[in-house]
């Protein structure tokens, strides 16, 4: 796999890659991939695309789609995994 350094960062652009990251629970490198995947993408660009292992767990979260089983309903289940999730960005529901 091929690597790049960028030059003449601006402190305050790595500052908000680095919050960007942490919010995004990903390391600084995966952060700037995923945004420079996603700017090609909005363009148009061909060749942008998820790398293989994100194709790979996205087959097996559908694969699984539609199997939970729970002994509580819904609303409960929903509580409890919110309750016991770690910390990170907001999500809403």
């Amino acid at each position: 796999m091929s690597s790049l350094t960028l030059k003449n960062m601006p402190d305050v652009l790595l500052r908000g890659l680095r919050q960007a990251a942490l919010n995004d629970r990903r390391s600084l490198t995966q952060e700037i991939l995923h945004l420079m995947d996603a700017a090609l993408r909005a363009r148009g660009v061909q060749g942008a695309s998820p790398p293989a292992h994100v194709k790979t767990q996205l087959a097996a979260w559908r694969k699984l789609a539609g199997k939970w089983k729970s002994d509580t309903d819904l609303a409960t289940e929903t509580k409890r995994l919110m309750k016991r999730r770690s910390s990170g960005r907001e999500v809403d529901w």
